[in-house]
Order: structure tokens, then C-alpha cells, then sequence
């Protein structure tokens, strides 16, 4: 079932995840709802808080990225369901790249971040994995383990950069920015 996406301006945003128990209820069906969500809005990852779970899941496919010749290498097969992930082994060369964000429909904003990193997580089996990435599968793992801290791309903007997108973060707020998939927008919340 594709679900909506959570807006920007939602507080389930901004809040730091709980951690998820081995044999939660429902865990299968919303990790299938997420793959299905995220192919539907075209992303690469999508994070448990993005469809109003606070709890410290995401799944991602980076394969895109991975294709033709000039594909990322380490993108090829990328796919993978991560639970309770914790992130180690940042490297200390730092690479900057043009990131946007399903909860931010129409901004795009440079985050700098690690080149390479080591990830441990629990797959949809519950299974203790251990990896190290590099390269844009490690962003796409960097960013979606920012929103299970409460973290997004704005806040990677400068002081200026900044203020000059409250406006257009407003109007997504209110769903005045239109997107190709469904959402959920904190302004037209049932109170």
C-alpha cells in the first residue's frame, strides 16, 4: 500500500526515533509499504519518520546510481532494509553533493559528508549486518539516518541559504507546493 509522505513542518520530523524490537507487530507490512512508497515517489530511500513512524527504520535502493558505465560502483545491488542502524568509521574526506528529499518536494540543497563510513543494522530478517560504504550509497545512508535523528537537508544550509527557503518550507508546510505522490501535510492535519 503506497502511504503518504510526511511534509516538511510535521513534528514526527523532527523527532528522534525510537528504537525498533525484534518481532514488532506490522514490521513486514510497513517495510513492504515503504518499498512500495518510496519506487512510487521515485526516490532511493525513504525513512520510517517520512510516513509518520517514529521509529529508526529506513529502506533504501541505490541501485540507480549503480547503472551504465559511469555508474558509482558501489551502488550496484544496493538495496537493503535497515533496522536500528548505527553509523561508525566516518571518514574525515568529505565530498559535497546536491541532495534532495521526499518530505521536501521541489528543494534541492549541497550537504557535505563523509566519503566513506561503516553501517551496523538489523535486516527484515533480523539478521546483524555490518558494512562499509562509500561514495553515494554511503550518502544515501548518511541522509536517511539523519531523519531518524530528526535531521534534514535545511539544516545543512548556511545562515542565508537558510532564510531565503523559510518561504518556500511554508508553503510545502501547507501544501502549496505540489508533488507527484501522495503526502500528508502538517496544516492539513485532522485536530
Amino acid at each position: 500500500m503506497i502511504l503518504p509522505v510526511v511534509a516538511y513542518g510535521d513534528p514526527v520530523l523532527r523527532k528522534e526515533a525510537a528504537e525498533v524490537t525484534e518481532g514488532m507487530e506490522g514490521l513486514a507490512q510497513l517495510i513492504e509499504n515503504m518499498w512500495e512508497t518510496m519506487y512510487r515517489a521515485e526516490g532511493v530511500g525513504l525513512a520510517a519518520p517520512q510516513v509518520g513512524r517514529s521509529i529508526r527504520l529506513f529502506v533504501v535502493d541505490g541501485s540507480p546510481f549503480g547503472e551504465g558505465d559511469e555508474g558509482d560502483e558501489g551502488c550496484k545491488d544496493f538495496k537493503r532494509v535497515m533496522i536500528n542502524p548505527v553509523i561508525f568509521d566516518e571518514s574525515e574526506e568529505e565530498c559535497d553533493m546536491e541532495e534532495g528529499c521526499l518530505s521536501i518536494p521541489g528543494v534541492k540543497e549541497v550537504v557535505t559528508r563523509p566519503v566513506s563510513m561503516k553501517v551496523e543494522y538489523f535486516d527484515a530478517q533480523w539478521v546483524l549486518r555490518e558494512e562499509p560504504l562509500s561514495g553515494i550509497a554511503a550518502r544515501i545512508v548518511l541522509h536517511e539516518n539523519d531523519h531518524l535523528d530528526g535531521v534534514m537537508i535545511p539544516d545543512y544550509a548556511p545562515v542565508l541559504r537558510k532564510a531565503m527557503l523559510q518561504g518556500k518550507l511554508k508553503d510545502i508546510a501547507k501544501g502549496k507546493v505540489p508533488a507527484d505522490y501522495p503526502m500528508r501535510h502538517p496544516s492539513k492535519r485532522a485536530r
